[in-house]
């Protein structure tokens, strides 16, 4: 095997673990902020939510800033085409995970805007989760690309039935993160109503799952021989089915690394269909950006791996240890800041 070869498709693999981590552990904090309305009967519900996720919600974004990075340097011109390609939904995001943060910081000290604070977590939750789904759903069936590696559509293009049914599959495992987390951290009514809630979600992640698979045959060509990708299909379904039986039988903790799981799951499909694409066109396969022809030289790929190798520990080391330090059921105190 090449050096190089093997280093595209280290990094291939590298990124998707990234990815794993954030849609895991941002995904509970976001499945959260988006529930707040529907599970928190009062303050003292709310207060519960956001000590539940107040530690760890910043240091899980980290997996996205590392993420990001990651592309920037491994494969530098899919970087430049999504962020330019996806300009417009990428900014609502980003502005959105702004004031998510300014919010939770706000809604313990200004009293007289509590209810906007409110508002402004539960909207900037609601926006990525959707529309990462959705511009995932974009970058696997395509997009219309020229000859410089430049997104030759606009915002409505993006607004296609696969993407948008890939950006409302996100948003059910998001959601379904956030109750069996909720389920896990809580107790008494706050609890029984997010285990009500995950029941509901469960249902609906799998009709939007089988959607989803049939769009994809639908819109997608040469993915139904595709063995990985039945195989993690499979893994999303036991996961599913875990996640249900889970709650049913009180094993919280069970029931959140289920639903994890079959977040996972979702991944290894999204890989294994879309190897060894980055970046699919619409308009023309030949233009699309792949691990050949998109990647870093081979020293710039090596240099990063050391690094990677140096400095992924400490991050994996630090949030084991966050998770630890505050596991448990979250104890509600008659004031104080969120997560403190």
């Amino acid at each position: 095997m090449e050096p190089l070869f093997f280093l595209q498709n280290t990094w291939y693999v590298l990124l998707g673990v990234l990815l794993i981590g954030y849609s895991i552990l941002d995904g509970f904090d976001l499945g959260v902020g988006c529930l707040v309305p529907f599970l928190a009967k009062n303050d003292a519900d709310k207060r519960m939510l956001f000590n539940a996720i107040g530690p760890f919600w910043d240091g899980n974004e980290v997996w996205l800033l590392t993420g990001g990075g990651a592309l920037f340097a491994a494969f530098p011109h899919v970087y430049a085409t999504v962020f330019s390609g996806f300009y417009l939904a990428l900014m609502l995001v980003l502005f959105a995970l702004i004031f998510r943060a300014v919010a939770l910081e706000f809604w313990s000290y200004d009293e007289k805007r509590k209810k906007l604070w409110e508002w402004a977590f539960v909207v900037g939750s609601f926006l990525p989760s959707l529309l990462y789904g959705v511009a995932l759903g974009n970058v696997v069936v395509g997009i219309p690309l020229n000859e410089q590696m430049e997104f030759t559509g606009n915002f409505f293009t993006l607004l296609r039935p696969f993407p948008l049914a890939v950006g409302l599959l996100g948003f059910a495992a998001i959601l379904l993160q956030g109750c069996t987390y909720t389920v896990l951290k809580t107790s008494g009514l706050l609890k029984e109503q997010a285990r009500k809630t995950a029941r509901i979600i469960w249902s609906i992640f799998m009709v939007l799952l089988f959607v989803t698979f049939i769009l994809a045959f639908i819109f997608m060509s040469g993915i139904a021989g595709n063995k990985l990708a039945y195989v993690a299909g499979l893994i999303v379904l036991a996961a599913w089915f875990l996640t249900r039986q889970s709650l049913n039988n009180g094993k919280d903790g069970q029931a959140f690394f289920m639903s994890s799981v079959a977040f996972a799951g979702l991944w290894g499909v999204v890989g294994a269909i879309h190897y060894p694409n980055l970046v699919l066109a619409s308009n023309d396969p030949a233009l699309s950006l792949t691990l050949s022809n998109s990647s870093s030289t081979q020293l710039t790929l090596t240099v990063m791996l050391i690094i990677a190798l140096v400095g992924m520990p400490f991050v994996i080391g630090y949030t084991i240890y966050a998770y630890t330090l505050f596991k448990g059921k979250v104890i509600l105190y008659s004031t104080g800041h969120p997560g403190k």
